[in-house]
């Protein structure tokens, strides 16, 4: 095997150090362990980050491709590439915003700022994402209200001081295995607990205390529940309200009366009491997707933020800890000028995009007035706005998207760029495919979502005809926009997205792929090469209070707000909700867990026994789910865990986004993945009423990874 390489996991966004060994001869990653130099994790590892990282399932891309005669068939770079500039440079010269451009939280903090570099200063679209949106930008409007900046207070630090660990809409068991094992480690301590909300009783929920079921989309009723009751039972942290907050009255003067708030949420009054109590020991209020997927995910978490204010939880070993999604949803938020510019630089700030054009070196006026519509909007924009070319990089909206029919049929009328390292439904749509190098073939740094920068190396070469994303992106830059780049290379790339952080809330100009190889990772804030930071807006050492926060007052502020419903309610026709949710062994659309993008299977569908026999034959597992939008055959499991009404889809396949709804939330442009109006018919009754399967791909194939058309691993 070759040498021994730390790197960083990219599966989930714990931040795990790896050590990768590439093989001998070849390609591929021949091994993968954690690494006991790591601080984040000190050597711990999950099954599936070593499996993925290692022998992923996926279908290779190997060779750049165009389309021609309907057919993608193999090319050269050249050939791709100029068809590829020669398609921008025709939308540029109309408009910008003709333009699409789809990032990811797989990118590296390098290729991600390089990507947003060249979409906003380059190409000056309003029409760009980083993924953000699609999982974390609820969260990120939420802190912003209250804190006036991004990210968590908390880090794993605070993990193991707390006394009560409140998961909310989160499956960290699943989604996050080793910062679960945390978790739960901290829950079984004398005096601790783990208390869990969610209608499913998810992997996480059957470990808890206490697991709280409430009804689909009552998240925010029942947040505001606790919170009337803890004014109700005067548990209320006057002392930290009074001293560090405002907007409480207001808050107050609006909540709703407890025991109807709870009664909208299913949850009786002794349950909202357990809650109520839990939150007077020092709580980390963690939430996931289950709370910010939701067209009320900004109302939702902002309420989650207010339980910990009201309560007081804002110290060391207390808060609210949002669980993000993919591995570097962080780095996108500080570093590709997505919704603010890098260093959480505010979009709108007219000193903020001179200080950015100034130090890109481009006309101020070229940037975009605002930071665009998310990639549901994006999409959209194909049908009645400017929209006429599609570059998606690690992103597979085909499948990811709600409504993902439509979302095909959009993409399908544009001139669609796919960058890629795996076939994807997306990638067998494109009009030019470019094959991009993967875990283990990159180098880069990542973020965690504690705020943690840590190195991405590369253990094994990728084949000849790979590239990797910052190579691509920048080349492509290069073509169309000549002189943007200075840097190329992933460390001199860092070390302008760090300059350009310096003095903002995220600054990270302390840190150096240097200080990365003597410390392995550093958290900002860092703004010097000594500092390394810690709990946010809280100060032990300071003489006035403790309690410092980046809002015109510098205090936190609650929030108002209640009402609304789920935006698609049952009905007797669709009588039944649809939640979608992680599965332990799958990753996001299954590009790297799935053997062929051709034969996908059905989806299981785990659904309440009592709910299969109203819908189903004894013995029938084989049903179809069917939504206003689409239908879809499904292997029905009956499962206890899954209340009655509702059926449950794994997120990861892609027929599951065919049903759900396109709603966003108003504020974030977060979509409502979570809960959609169905029903269950037996599969022979979806045959005779002549429904279709959708086409989920057409065409491509892809040899497996290596030069020699062999995987080496």
């Amino acid at each position: 095997m070759g040498e021994p390489v730390p790197t960083t996991c990219m599966r989930c966004a714990v931040g795990c150090g790896h050590v990768h060994e590439g093989v001998d001869l070849g390609h591929g990653i021949a091994s993968v362990r954690g690494d006991v130099a790591h601080p984040v994790n000190q050597g711990l590892a999950c099954p599936r980050g070593i499996r993925e990282s290692a022998n992923p399932s996926g279908e290779w891309l190997t060779r750049p491709k165009v389309r021609r005669d309907g057919e993608l068939v193999s090319t050269t770079w050249d050939v791709a590439l100029d068809r590829v500039a020669t398609a921008f440079e025709n939308v540029l010269e109309t408009d910008p915003d003709g333009l699409a451009v789809l990032g990811s939280g797989q990118q590296t903090n390098e290729a991600a700022y390089a990507l947003g570099k060249l979409a906003r200063g380059g190409f000056g679209t309003r029409f760009y994402d980083a993924n953000t949106t699609l999982c974390m930008a609820s969260a990120v409007t939420a802190y912003y209200d209250a804190f006036g900046s991004d990210a968590p207070p908390c880090t794993y630090e605070d993990v193991p001081k707390a006394k009560t660990h409140l998961v909310w809409g989160a499956n960290p068991a699943v989604a996050h295995p080793v910062m679960f094992r945390w978790i739960a480690e901290s829950a079984r301590e004398e005096g601790s607990r783990l208390v869990v909300v969610d209608p499913i009783e998810t992997e996480t929920a059957e470990r808890a205390d206490t697991h709280v079921g409430l009804a689909p989309g009552g998240d925010l009723a029942l947040a505001r529940a606790v919170l009337a009751r803890t004014l109700d039972r005067d548990l209320v942290d006057r002392e930290f309200v009074e001293n560090a907050t405002d907007r409480f009255d207001a808050l107050r003067d609006e909540l709703p009366v407890a025991e109807s708030a709870a009664a909208t949420a299913g949850v009786p009054m002794d349950v909202v009491d357990t809650l109520v109590e839990a939150l007077a020991d020092p709580t980390l209020l963690y939430w996931g997707m289950g709370v910010n997927q939701s067209s009320r995910g900004t109302a939702t978490a902002r309420a989650l933020i207010d339980l910990c204010l009201a309560t007081g939880n804002l110290r060391p070993g207390s808060g609210p800890f949002s669980l993000t999604g993919q591995a570097n949803s962080m780095g996108t938020r500080v570093c590709s000028s997505k919704g603010t510019w890098p260093g959480h630089r505010d979009f709108a700030d007219s000193d903020e995009r001179t200080a950015v054009a100034d130090a890109w070196g481009i006309p101020e006026e070229r940037l975009p007035a605002d930071t665009g519509p998310g990639p549901v909007g994006v999409v959209e924009a194909i049908d009645d706005g400017p929209v006429e070319a599609v570059w998606a990089v690690a992103t597979n909206p085909v499948a990811g998207l709600p409504d993902a029919t439509a979302a095909r049929d959009r993409l399908d009328d544009v001139f669609l760029v796919v960058q890629d390292a795996f076939r994807s439904e997306t990638a067998d749509l494109a009009d030019v495919v470019l094959p991009a190098a993967t875990w283990g073939e990159s180098e880069g740094t990542t973020m965690n979502m504690e705020r943690t920068v840590s190195r991405v190396r590369a253990a094994t070469e990728p084949p000849s005809e790979v590239r990797t994303d910052l190579d691509i992106v920048t080349t492509v830059g290069d073509r169309l926009v000549p002189g943007l780049f200075d840097a190329h290379d992933p460390k001199g790339v860092f070390e302008e997205f760090v300059a350009l952080t310096a003095g903002t809330d995220a600054d990270c100009s302390g840190i150096s792929y240097e200080r990365l190889e003597r410390e392995r990772a550093v958290r900002w804030p860092a703004p010097d090469p000594d500092s390394s930071g810690g709990y946010r807006y809280y100060d032990p050492d300071s003489g006035s209070g403790s309690w410092e926060f980046p809002t015109a007052t510098g205090r936190a502020r609650f929030s108002t707000g209640f009402g609304g419903g789920v935006p698609e309610p049952t009905t007797d026709e669709y009588p039944l909700t649809l939640t979608t949710a992680r599965e332990a062994d799958a990753y996001n659309t299954g590009v790297r867990t799935r053997d062929s993008v051709d034969e996908p299977g059905d989806p299981v569908a785990r659904v309440n026994p009592t709910t299969l026999d109203r819908f189903a034959e004894p013995g029938d597992d084989r049903l179809t789910v069917e939504s206003r939008r689409a239908s879809v055959p499904v292997s029905a499991v009956p499962d206890a865990a899954i209340p009655e009404g509702m059926v449950w889809l794994p997120v990861h396949h892609p027929a599951t986004n065919r049903l759900t709804i396109p709603a966003t939330d108003p504020e974030s442009n977060e979509p409502n993945y979570k809960q959609c109006a169905v029903r269950l018919v037996a599969a022979d009754q979806w045959a005779d009423s002549g429904a279709a399967r959708a086409v989920l791909h057409d065409g491509g194939v892809s040899r497996p990874r290596g030069s020699d058309g062999e995987v080496s691993r």
